[in-house]
C-alpha cells in the first residue's frame, strides 16, 4: 500500500473529510514520527507497533565486484517492531 492509497482509503472511508485534509493529516502523521526518529525518541502506538533507531556497529566487509575488504562504518537504522494485535494477525492468516 501506497501513502497515496492510505489516503483513498481514509477519506473514502471518512466522508466528512475532504482528500486534502486527509492528506495533511496522514503526512502530519508521518512527519512527526521522522521527528522523533530523528531526535532517538522510540514512537510505540498501541496495538500497532514500535518504531526505534538501532545502531549498527562498524565492520569490515567486501566489495561483491572485486572482492577486497572494504570498511563499512557504523550507522543508524529505523526498526520496526510489530505490536502483539498484528503479531496475533499474521498468526492466523498462516
Amino acid at each position: 500500500m501506497t501513502k497515496s492509497e492510505l489516503i483513498e482509503i481514509i477519506s473514502a472511508e471518512n466522508t466528512n473529510l475532504t482528500k486534502k485534509q486527509v492528506e495533511f493529516i496522514v503526512n502530519g502523521v508521518f512527519s512527526s514520527i521522522k521527528d522523533a526518529l530523528r531526535n532517538d525518541d522510540k514512537v510505540e502506538i498501541r496495538g500497532f507497533g514500535s518504531f526505534k533507531i538501532r545502531e549498527k556497529n562498524s565492520k569490515m566487509g567486501r566489495n561483491p565486484k572485486t572482492g577486497d575488504k572494504v570498511d563499512v562504518p557504523s550507522k543508524k537504522v529505523p526498526y520496526f517492531k510489530p505490536g502483539k494485535e498484528i503479531k496475533e494477525l499474521l498468526i492466523k492468516m498462516n
